[in-house]
């Protein structure tokens, strides 16, 4: 039994325990990551996967992008892999979108198991979750949500296309798609996403209600099940759904105004297709990484825009990456309450905790250096435009899938790179963080100083 605190080391050998070792929650939940990507690898290279043979790098990489629900491909998922393959993509998805301590948790209950210290532990590192007697409640909600949500979805989505592709066919891209919009994965069986959808209302509401859905949060919409009153609502839901009304509102509007009569996006569309694509392309890169337009021909202010929203991502708890939408308002928040020399910063009438604020800046200055780091390493080994490898680097790491058309042509070396930003957006970099330091508390105290800033 293991009580992993900030103050122990990360792996550490128990006492009389032989050579065992034990393991601080963010090391297993890397490892386990590690573990599914390896057996993915394997999975997506037998013959069976693929039409035609590919390299172990290819077959890392869809892996790495299908585990960390991201959506960046080097091979066209439709026409390089069989239907196989494809399942073995969707599997994988699912599994990178729920957590694995979702599987576990629910598999050691079905099979009449108890969830002991040690697994809570790792579970609440895995939600984000502070109290670990409601895990195992979380864990069954969690999967039953899912369930219910993309079999409504998976409905909608057959019986739409049944009359385009027949039944068989319709069922097996409702799986398919289903599964990769609710992960906010972004994988798509077309070459061009769903540009072919880009005015079709039913296809484009129901996506964007399954990535939506997704990314929001588990915890929000548990906590909508119980109060189903605003006022009763925890802060962190309401700062949630706000957040993301206003943040898609604004994204709505200024990609419409922006894209309006450019020839290549939204100029030959109606009027209704234009607001369709405009609320497709706001929305997408909360890290679902679907596009109904060609990304490489939005005009740059756009595509800035889209930059942002990416980084930004969707909520804790969440199938969505990023910095995470709250996170941001505490940003905001903080920083508004400095300029106006408050001690405290409010929101709901509540403070907010010091460690919240200090959390929160510190996830965003690892996610800022880590993207700089990955923007410099891929403007040494790819010959591109520097926007290209930017929106690439920052796609990566909100495991968004949005890209310019860069990931086919990355050499070697970039595909590495990205790698790295997928399986690290996933795990979040303060996890990560945890992973690679260990902080512990400091016994001396010196004086304070003073330094000027600005």
């Amino acid at each position: 039994m293991v009580l992993w605190h900030p103050s122990v080391s990360l792996i550490e050998r128990k006492p009389n325990a032989g050579k065992k070792l034990y393991a601080a929650p963010p090391v297993i939940l890397c490892g386990s990551f590690l573990l599914l990507i390896v057996l993915g690898t394997l999975l997506l290279k037998l013959p069976i996967a693929t039409h035609d043979s590919i390299s172990w790098v290819q077959s890392v990489f869809t892996a790495t992008s299908a585990i960390t629900v991201t959506g960046l491909v080097v091979i066209d998922t439709g026409t390089q892999f069989t239907q196989f393959g494809q399942t073995i993509i969707a599997i994988l998805i699912q599994c990178g979108g729920l957590g694995l301590m979702t599987f576990a948790i629910v598999t050691l209950i079905a099979l009449g198991g108890k969830v002991g210290f040690m697994e809570r532990t790792v579970a609440q590192e895995a939600f984000n979750q502070t109290d670990s007697s409601t895990l195992v409640a979380t864990a069954k909600s969690v999967l039953i949500f899912t369930l219910i949500v993309e079999l409504i979805g998976m409905i909608i989505l057959a019986a739409y296309w049944r009359s385009e592709l027949g039944w068989q066919t319709s069922l097996f891209h409702a799986f398919f798609y289903t599964i990769s919009a609710f992960n906010n994965a972004g994988f798509a069986l077309s070459a061009d996403s769903l540009m072919s959808y880009v005015s079709d209302p039913v296809v484009n509401l129901t996506i964007t209600g399954l990535f939506i859905i997704g990314g929001l949060g588990f915890s929000v919409w548990m906590d909508l099940k119980r109060h189903r009153q605003w006022s009763k609502l925890t802060v962190y839901s309401r700062m949630m759904i706000i957040g993301t009304i206003v943040i898609n509102a604004v994204a709505l509007i200024s990609i419409y105004l922006i894209e309006y009569d450019n020839p290549n996006t939204l100029g030959p569309l109606s009027e209704t297709g234009k607001w369709l694509a405009s609320w497709f392309q706001a929305v997408t890169p909360r890290t679902a990484g679907f596009n109904t337009l060609a990304i490489d021909q939005l005009k740059d202010a756009t595509s800035s825009i889209i930059l942002l929203l990416m980084f930004i991502g969707g909520g804790s708890l969440s199938t969505a990456s990023g910095i995470k939408v709250v996170t941001f308002m505490v940003l905001i928040l903080s920083t508004y309450s400095f300029l106006k020399r408050d001690e405290q910063t409010y929101i709901f009438k509540r403070e907010l905790a010091k460690e919240t604020i200090s959390k929160a800046f510190a996830l965003t200055m690892i996610s800022i250096v880590v993207t700089w780091l990955a923007i410099f390493a891929l403007l040494l080994t790819e010959e591109a435009p520097m926007l290209d490898i930017v929106f690439e680097a920052v796609s990566a790491l909100g495991t968004v899938g949005l890209s310019r058309g860069l990931t086919g042509d990355l050499s070697m070396a970039g595909e590495s790179i990205i790698i790295f930003m997928m399986f690290m957006g996933r795990l979040g970099p303060l996890t990560l963080a945890y992973f690679l330091a260990s902080p512990r508390k400091k016994k001396t105290r010196y004086a304070e100083t003073k330094l000027a800033i600005g």
